[in-house]
């Protein structure tokens, strides 16, 4: 199964993050410090079914990774997540 982690921004410097399935809420968890933070936490609760996820920022879909690259490449995700997230808002001005 591909899950969705959708990563948003609460305030400044505070993060939340839901899993999805389906468009069903499986977890999630707010108040954490980074977009990293928050793919960490959402790929550590993931159970044995899953083999990749997409992730979203502020409703931008900036990619689909397996579960190696989540673990081994969080911060360069986020980054990206980050980027596209960021190019798309500005284009739209």
């Amino acid at each position: 199964m591909i899950v969705r982690f959708h990563v948003d921004l609460i305030e400044q410097g505070q993060y939340e993050y839901r899993v999805t399935y389906e468009g069903e809420d499986l977890y999630g968890d707010a108040n954490l410090n980074s977009i990293e933070a928050c793919i960490v936490a959402a790929t550590e609760g993931l159970g044995q079914d899953a083999m990749a996820a997409e992730v979203a920022y502020k409703g931008i879909l900036s990619g689909t990774y397996a579960l190696a690259a989540l673990a081994l490449m969080s911060a360069q995700i986020a980054d990206h997540a980050l980027q596209t997230t960021t190019a798309i808002e500005e284009a739209c001005r």
